[in-house]
């Protein structure tokens, strides 16, 4: 077999580890198997500012879940993934969730920007970048600004939009009147997030 179609298997093979890992993510969240979940991670994962390794995210996964949900669903949407090189690649997952929070029963839209390696022949994440849209009780629409609603705290903005330069661009640049738009020219197939996002630094993400 030449090297061309090694290459391109090799590729398609990986991608469908990457689906099955964001997948794998939802499944060992919900049924709290932590153990599974944080193996799903690299094993020297950061975790805050100066913690490393898996333990300590499992005490994080932990405690986030013990008292905040009583029961939780992720569903999962769209998801584009991008190649580095045949080792790293980063990702777009959207995910429409469900939370028992006390007496509330809270919905949320949210997409995860992911960061994934493969080492060992095995493909982990390396980072999950949560941005949510609006979480709020499931009889009380987000219309309006500050759209993350949580029992118990004060709204505040999710960041949804804010790894995109064209979600503001967009609002601020109205076309002209009877003038077609120019279109600029397309990314390369596989630099369409890289494109996207631009120089956008990572925003900051309050937790739940």
């Amino acid at each position: 077999m030449d090297q061309a179609l090694l290459q391109r298997l090799d590729r398609l093979e990986s991608i469908e580890a990457i689906r099955q890992l964001a997948a794998r993510y939802s499944l060992s969240l919900d049924m709290r198997d932590l153990d599974a979940h944080v193996n799903l991670f690299a094993p020297d994962i950061r975790v805050g500012r100066d913690q490393v390794g898996r333990a300590h995210l499992k005490a994080w996964v932990d405690e986030t879940l013990r008292h905040q949900f009583t029961g939780t669903s992720h569903h999962l949407g769209q998801h584009v993934i991008e190649f580095v090189d045949a080792d790293h690649a980063i990702g777009v997952v959207y995910s429409k969730n469900e939370h028992e929070a006390g007496a509330e029963w809270v919905i949320m839209q949210m997409l995860y920007w992911d960061d994934y390696q493969r080492i060992d022949g095995e493909w982990y994440f390396r980072r999950r970048l949560p941005c949510y849209w609006y979480a709020t009780d499931l009889n009380k629409p987000p219309i309006g600004d500050m759209k993350m609603r949580w029992p118990g705290r004060e709204p505040y903005p999710g960041t949804f939009h804010d790894l995109f330069p064209s979600w503001k661009a967009f609002w601020a640049n109205p076309p002209a009147r009877d003038a077609l738009p120019e279109v600029a020219e397309p990314a390369p197939l596989e630099g369409f997030l890289r494109h996207m996002r631009g120089d956008t630094p990572a925003p900051r993400i309050r937790v739940r």
